[in-house]
C-alpha cells in the first residue's frame, strides 16, 4: 500500500506539472489582451470564450484557419509518408538478409543523432537550387524521412513478426509485397502508430524548418504563424489576445490524436499475453 501511494503521489504530480500550462492557457484564452496583464493568471475574469476565438478565426480574413490546414496538411500528410516509409525500410532491414544491410541500419543509427536544426540551412540552399524553396514541399519533403522511425520499425519487426509465418505466406504463393501488406503491416501496427504519433508531433511543432523555408504567410503553419502574431503584438495590443488563442486551439488535434490512438498501444502492449 505504501509504494502504491508514492507512484500515486508522483504519477498525481506529474500529471498537474503536465497540465497546468493547458489550463492557464485555457483560461487565459477567455479572456482580453489587458485582462491577460492586470488579473490572476489561474482564474476566469468575464470570460467570453466564443467571442476570443471567433475573433481569432475571422481576423485578417481568417488566415490563421489557413496556417490551421497549412499544419495539418504537413503534419497530417508528412507523418503519413514517413510512417510508410519507415515501415518499409524496417520491414526490409529486419526480414531481408543482403549485403551492407548493417552498414546501412548504422547510417540510420547516426541519422537519429543528428539535430534537425543543423540540416536546415543545408536543406534550404539545396530546395533554393531546385527551386522549391518558399513552396510546401519544402516543408514536407523533409518531413517524410524518420531516422528514429526506420530504427523502431526493424526492432518492432524482428521481434513481432515471425519469420515461420512468413515462409507459410510464401509456400502459398503469396508474393512479397503482399506479405508486406497484409501481414507485416497489421503486426505491426503498434509500432506504426507510434512512429505516426511521433512523426505527427514533430511536424507540428517544428518551428525552425518552416522559418528558413518559407517567406509567404499563406504558407505558414500555425508555430510561424503565431510567432508573427507575437512579433507586432507590440503594435497592436488584440494579437496577444489572439496568439493565446489560437495556442489553445493549436492543442486540440494533439490531444484528440492521442486520445484516438492510444487504444492500438494498449492493443499492442497486450498481445500474446493470454495464453492459447
Amino acid at each position: 500500500m505504501r509504494h502504491r501511494i508514492i507512484t500515486v503521489s508522483l504519477l498525481t504530480i506529474a500529471a498537474l506539472y503536465f497540465l497546468t500550462p493547458v489550463y492557464w492557457l485555457a483560461v487565459s484564452a477567455t479572456k482580453s489582451s489587458s485582462d491577460l496583464f492586470g488579473t490572476f493568471g489561474f482564474w476566469f475574469h468575464d470570460p467570453h470564450p466564443l467571442d476570443y476565438l471567433h475573433r481569432v478565426l475571422s481576423y485578417d480574413d481568417g488566415i490563421y484557419v489557413r496556417w490551421f490546414l497549412n499544419s495539418l496538411m504537413y503534419a497530417g500528410v508528412g507523418a503519413l509518408a514517413a510512417t510508410l516509409l519507415s515501415a518499409a525500410a524496417g520491414y526490409a532491414l529486419a526480414k531481408y538478409r543482403f549485403p551492407g544491410r548493417e552498414g546501412i541500419f548504422n547510417v540510420v543509427l547516426a541519422g537519429v543523432l543528428i539535430p534537425g536544426t543543423a540540416l536546415a540551412l543545408p536543406l534550404y540552399l539545396l530546395f533554393s537550387e531546385m527551386g522549391l524553396a518558399n513552396t510546401y514541399a519544402a516543408v514536407l519533403i523533409p518531413s517524410v524521412v524518420s531516422p528514429f522511425g526506420v530504427y523502431l520499425c526493424r526492432i518492432y519487426a524482428a521481434a513481432a513478426v515471425p519469420d515461420s509465418l512468413l515462409e507459410a505466406a510464401r509456400i502459398d504463393g503469396a508474393g512479397e509485397a503482399r506479405i508486406f501488406s497484409t501481414l507485416g503491416l497489421r503486426l505491426m501496427t503498434p509500432a506504426l502508430v507510434t512512429v505516426f504519433l511521433f512523426q505527427f508531433v514533430h511536424i507540428w511543432n517544428n518551428f525552425f524548418l518552416p522559418l528558413v523555408m518559407l517567406s509567404d504567410s499563406d504558407l505558414y503553419p500555425i508555430q510561424l504563424g503565431l510567432t508573427s502574431w507575437q512579433g507586432y503584438a507590440d503594435r497592436q495590443p488584440e494579437l496577444y489576445q489572439y496568439t493565446v488563442g489560437g495556442a489553445l486551439l493549436s492543442v486540440l488535434p494533439l490531444m484528440v490524436l492521442m486520445g484516438v490512438l492510444q487504444r492500438y498501444w494498449r492493443t499492442g502492449l497486450t498481445e500474446g499475453s493470454v495464453k492459447a
